[in-house]
């Protein structure tokens, strides 16, 4: 049961406010930023999803740089608020074609409209887009896609030897194209973050793969599609390792730990030829979920060494090394790494000829910050940092500083192998050819390296 909701904007702004039960104070929304943004006086990084404040209970979820919130007296389940939260805010997104502030503000009426739908006297009644078709007929006002900020390369789209951008998919599912014509499309996203811990020696101590595979259709007449997958995979841990040294599109049986499927999904043929068959709904949603814990090849190699230089001094080397095909670049790498909280100032030197690379010493919480634009495979860099601290160490400094960890973004490329072997949509005429496009991108859930 949800009192309140409300949308506010990284500077605090209130930009979507709905009092559904009366049973929380106006304020609330000051409340929860003001006690989120001074989070990290009290020691930590980020609020966490779910905190109270004077018996009130506040979910939020952050999604593009918007926060969205939901507050309640009573106790409910927090994985449900939560889930509702990012639904809401994929319904807004399926109308909208775009999830911004600007967005929002334009298509007040209609975000309103979308919330008193979803939500009754704080009890939610649908999260579907195709439902909510019957009952919202209001058009969006569409952002022009010229204004919006350019996406990186890990948003374009493929289809064969044809490439189109991630903003494809900023198109409202509900709105009509000028001229009353609808342009025939299919977008799938195989999308997978993992998760890797490497010990001080090198060895992997574990690793996760949490994929998902998303679609947003924009058929008209809801057609039916097949979906193939991988004709070796195999779901549930039968022995034996995958881990070899093979491409991302090389040959090799995936084998998931288990997955769950979307509700339009049937499963007839999939024990036999690893075909789903769905009548895809309207808006973007996840056809599959997997995890994977098999091993497989790390994108990259972290390696730490830090020792003394002298008194008050240390000497800091990161080196890191891409280990999938020079064909591949992954984009916007951050490099982090915890040092002693007596260190006074870091200075840093960059391998001869470094393009695109930024170094910071975060004094507020100790980290030395390494920011690459790109790393295109097979390639290795490394950074320098010398440290000065204002006090002598009187333990071993490898136990105060570390462990190093990395965020990445790497475009057209999985680790798991798990892929779309062809998208087949039911005809309605000879001439339908609709076009189908799929896009793999590989993102670094925990990505830590122990020194």
């Amino acid at each position: 049961m949800i009192s309140q909701f409300f949308v506010l904007s990284q500077r605090g702004d209130n930009i979507v406010f709905r009092d559904y039960r009366s049973e929380v104070a106006k304020g609330s929304a000051e409340i929860f930023f003001r006690k989120v943004k001074f989070w990290k006086e009290d020691g930590q990084e980020e609020a966490p999803p779910v905190f109270n404040v004077d018996g009130v209970n506040y979910f939020h979820v952050k999604v593009v740089g918007l926060l969205f919130v939901a507050t309640t007296r009573v106790n409910v389940s927090p994985s449900l608020v939560l889930e509702l939260l990012q639904r809401i805010a994929r319904v807004i997104k399926d109308y909208l074609g775009v999830l911004n502030e600007d967005s929002l503000r334009k298509n007040f009426v209609l975000v309103y409209e979308l919330l008193d739908e979803v939500i009754d006297f704080g009890y939610v009644q649908t999260t579907s887009t195709e439902v909510l078709k019957s009952y919202v007929f209001n058009e969006p006002i569409v952002i022009d896609a010229a204004r919006l900020q350019p996406l990186g390369p890990a948003a374009i789209f493929v289809q064969g030897t044809k490439r189109m951008p991630g903003t494809a998919v900023t198109k409202s599912v509900v709105a009509n194209e000028p001229g009353g014509r609808k342009r025939e499309e299919i977008f799938v996203d195989i999308i997978e973050k993992i998760s890797v811990t490497f010990s001080s020696s090198g060895y992997i101590l574990t690793s996760e793969i949490d994929g998902t595979i998303q679609m947003k259709s924009y058929l008209s007449g809801n057609p039916e599609i097949r979906l193939a997958l991988n004709e070796d995979l195999s779901i549930g841990r039968g022995g034996g390792s995958i881990y070899d040294y093979r491409s991302s599109s090389g040959s090799g049986a995936v084998i998931l730990d288990d997955c769950n499927f979307h509700e339009s999904v049937r499963l007839d043929s999939f024990d036999m030829d690893r075909t789903l068959a769905l009548v895809p709904p309207d808006g973007e949603f996840p056809v599959m979920n997997y995890r994977m814990t098999q091993e497989f090849k790390p994108p990259f190699r972290i390696n730490c060494l830090i020792e003394e230089a002298g008194q008050l001094k240390a000497e800091v080397i990161i080196k890191v090394r891409a280990e999938f095909p020079s064909n591949i670049t992954a984009n916007t790498v951050v490099v982090q790494m915890p040092v002693p909280k007596y260190t006074a100032r870091a200075s840093f030197e960059l391998e001869p000829g470094a393009v695109g690379q930024r170094t910071d010493f975060k004094e507020s919480n100790k980290k030395l910050e390494w920011g690459l634009k790109k790393i295109v495979g097979g390639s290795e860099h490394t950074l320098r940092a010398k440290l000065t601290f204002s006090q002598e160490s009187h333990a071993n400094i490898t136990k105060e500083a570390g462990p190093v960890s990395m965020t990445f973004t790497i475009p057209m490329y999985n680790v798991s192998r798990l892929q779309v072997k062809y998208l087949q949509i039911a005809k309605k005429s000879s001439s339908y050819n609709p076009y189908r496009w799929v896009r793999y991108v590989t993102q670094a859930n925990s990505y830590v390296a122990r020194i």
